[in-house]
């Protein structure tokens, strides 16, 4: 593996890099340029939030929800992608508690706040059974089911009822299109889990990967539910997950995960305990690219990794490695890799000068094999020669190079810098 603490020049890998304009044509422009850590990551964010929409908490009735809808079509990027067709572009956020577990706020309100705020997928994730607070009971099980049914508008916004197994030292995970629930009497461990999840039609993932200090058994790999681990959390609340517990000796949870085997998708969540769901900026969120919001078109993007994490609302971010999109498979065992990747935010950011870091596996840290300065509201293209041998996982990381990380990892590391997305994985296949 090459050493994780090193990065290359920008312009050591890529044979090319072009910038094509969002609209017809693509002109070519050849060499443009834990609650613990919110307040930090919040100030890290300023840049954005001067021009991000949703920084104002809007009613979930009335004139005041059509508004705040309105607010974020105005200041995000359109939902078409630049590079691949038919999907569409839809923002979620899958990760929201109530007064059901250890949240504040009343359930019945929830989903309206968040289809106000400007999302179109939703989800509550009440715990469901903490030693030091209740979790969820057969009866508030059934009634998230009723919620999410009764705001669930197919075609517009999709509600998903999940919830959070939750274990105080190996960690937590979010359940997602499941008919059942399990708590720590049935489960009490990492592979009591696993068996459960098995035999289910539901897909799940590894939440604020690092903070419980078992972190997953380390990511112990279960070949059986591979496929239905589909998500990793990198951003939750306003935090950076890349380098959780780097601080205290610990490697980046993205590569022990990646590393252990695991197919995660990489995503955003607002992990809300309060009653201003959907509202906070500089929160997680995801964008999932789907062929239609409804359960059944959210579960496979889901299924297909077809998403990406971020913590600016109304983002668009879309990727494609020799043609594949992320979450998919690359044929290929050594060569070059040519990227494309569509990132926008509407008019408010065109013209911005943001990084992507092209992220490969380390030992401890990822490796960053190349750095390549985008404008915002163009297609850039890059190749960079990758082999298998040094491993199959890449992830683009999207950052703003004049902000810092308030959890950085190795002294002088690449990804020192603010987070502002990520792609989901791809995987080199030869």
């Amino acid at each position: 593996m090459a050493d994780p603490r090193h990065h290359h020049s920008p312009d050591r890998h890529h044979a090319h890099r072009h910038d094509r304009p969002e609209g017809s044509g693509y002109a070519v422009d050849e060499g443009g340029p834990s609650r613990r850590s919110l307040l930090g990551a919040a100030a890290g964010s300023m840049l954005f939030m001067a021009a991000a929409p949703g920084t104002a908490r809007a009613a979930t009735t009335g004139t005041a929800a059509a508004n705040g809808v309105a607010a974020l079509a105005a200041g995000g990027a359109s939902r078409t992608s630049l590079i691949t067709s038919g999907t569409t572009l839809v923002h979620a956020d899958l990760h929201n508690h109530t007064a059901m577990s250890d949240g504040d706020g009343d359930p019945a309100l929830a989903f309206a706040s968040m289809r106000s705020a400007g999302l179109d997928v939703a989800a509550l994730t009440d715990h469901s059974g903490v030693f030091t607070i209740g979790g969820l009971s057969s009866a508030e099980w059934r009634r998230t089911a009723d919620l999410a049914d009764a705001a669930n508008v197919p075609g517009v916004y999709t509600a998903i009822r999940g919830f959070e197994w939750t274990h105080a030292i190996l960690g937590h995970s979010n359940v997602w299109f499941s008919d059942s629930y399990v708590d720590m009497s049935l489960a009490p461990s990492m592979s009591a889990y696993f068996n459960w999840l098995d035999d289910k039609d539901a897909i799940a993932g590894f939440n604020h990967p690092g903070r419980e200090r078992g972190r997953f058994n380390n990511f112990a790999y279960n070949s059986a539910v591979r496929d239905r681990m589909v998500s990793l959390e990198m951003f939750n609340r306003g935090d950076d997950y890349l380098f959780e517990g780097w601080s205290s000796g610990a490697s980046s949870p993205l590569v022990a995960c990646l590393n252990a085997g695991w197919r995660t998708g990489l995503t955003g969540v607002s992990d809300e305990h309060g009653t201003d769901w959907g509202f906070p900026e500089g929160k997680g969120r995801s964008g999932l690219w789907v062929t239609e919001n409804t359960r059944a078109g959210v579960l496979a993007a889901m299924r297909a990794r077809r998403f990406f994490a971020t913590r600016v609302s109304g983002l668009r971010l879309d990727a494609t490695a020799n043609g594949i999109r992320m979450g998919g498979d690359v044929p290929l065992t050594a060569g070059d890799v040519t990227f494309a990747v569509d990132l926008d935010r509407g008019a408010d950011w065109i013209g911005r000068t943001l990084n992507i870091q092209v992220l490969r596996p380390g030992t401890s840290a990822p490796t960053v094999v190349d750095v390549i300065p985008a404008t915002v509201g163009r297609v850039t293209e890059f190749t960079v020669p990758m082999n298998s041998a040094d491993g199959t996982w890449t992830v683009l990381r999207v950052s703003d190079p004049t902000q810092t990380n308030a959890s950085p990892g190795p002294a002088g590391h690449a990804c020192n810098d603010w987070g502002v997305a990520y792609s989901s994985p791809w995987w080199l296949q030869g």
